[in-house]
């Protein structure tokens, strides 16, 4: 239930309903905007009589929330969710673009790709040390050692840092990263998801390769829920029987989002698509759709990349596109002014 209340409401009218509502056992996410106050009602409010509560001078409008997820509702929170990450942001207008590697392999590479990315125009370094792989053989990352390899890189940079927490003993090294990543395959890991709704740090969930949107809000529900509000929704790409791409890249999600959630959207053209020559035309239409930001692979040696080359691209190609990125942008923002 949410209860929009009219323009400067009376401060003692309003902690009584505020009050009332708590000794009922609802918790209350309160939301304000430019023209109104949004009380958005969480738990049993079945036995509150609207009525009631629309009759009192302070409220304009009572209405009831069908959907399971509340404090990801747009209808909790009609404005659109701005993220502080260092000295950037994410939301808001601008134009995220997280690059870096898929796996951290070396200080001396992760170094040089930040280097090259954030000459370009990204404003975060991605890079996983920790990689949950489809095979036991495969490369799995180099651990704490590549978290330490990602702060180096950043203290080089400025770049603030992405990278994916894969279990609940991996969280303390966790600290100092300034946005957590949940992979796809732990997007209904919801221990996980439980605890770092009670860490300040934002985080990003990509979504499962077979989840549906309300599957993937709800998710979201789970970390906003335990009190931390950044979170970043990042579309990867769903199965399905199509086997040409690596997944197929979903970007009716940005304005189905859009509509559903306050909440930033990345788009993963990489993971989607598996091939490297894709990733510049669907980045470029999930910029024309409205994403947030971008989540690019980029390696200074794809060939012999030891996880995911065939979709990372080289710094040279990362460059131009980067920069073709950017200047959509700024001509679609633009056309919507």
């Amino acid at each position: 239930m949410i209860v929009i209340l009219k323009h400067d409401p009376n401060r003692e009218q309003l902690e009584s309903l505020i009050n009332w509502l708590q000794e009922k056992g609802i918790a209350i996410h309160t939301s304000i905007g430019e023209a109104h106050t949004i009380l958005g009602l969480v738990g049993d409010t079945s036995k509150l009589d609207i009525d009631l509560i629309a009759a009192l001078d302070i409220v304009e409008d009572v209405k009831r929330v069908q959907e399971p997820y509340k404090n990801a509702n747009r209808k909790f929170h009609p404005e659109d969710t701005v993220i502080p990450v260092g000295n950037t942001q994410i939301g808001g207008g601008t134009l995220t673009i997280m690059a870096g590697p898929c796996s951290v392999e070396s200080e001396e590479q992760v170094v040089a790709i930040a280097k090259a990315v954030k000459a370009s125009g990204a404003t975060m370094l991605r890079g996983g040390a920790f990689k949950p792989r489809t095979s036991p053989y495969a490369f799995q990352g180099l651990g704490a050692k590549g978290l330490e390899y990602l702060k180096i890189a950043r203290q080089e940079t400025g770049l603030p840092i992405v990278t994916e927490l894969m279990d609940l003993s991996q969280l303390p090294l966790f600290k100092d990263v300034d946005v957590i990543q949940i992979g796809a395959r732990n997007m209904q890991n919801f221990d996980l998801l439980k605890a770092v709704g009670h860490q300040d740090r934002p985080v990003m969930i990509k979504r499962g390769m077979s989840a549906t949107y309300e599957e993937w809000l709800m998710s979201a529900e789970y970390v906003m829920s335990g009190g931390n509000e950044n979170v970043i929704l990042c579309e990867r790409g769903i199965r399905t029987f199509e086997h040409y791409t690596r997944n197929t890249l979903d970007l009716a999600a940005i304005p189905v989002l859009r509509r559903l959630t306050h909440l930033p959207v990345i788009i993963d053209p990489s993971h989607a698509t598996g091939k490297n020559w894709l990733v510049e035309p669907m980045a470029m239409g999930a910029v024309a759709t409205g994403a947030d930001g971008l989540q690019i692979e980029v390696h200074n040696d794809p060939a012999h990349a030891l996880c995911d080359g065939p979709q990372s691209l080289k710094p040279e190609d990362f460059d131009p596109l980067a920069k073709k990125l950017l200047a959509l942008h700024k001509a679609v923002k633009s056309l919507e002014g």
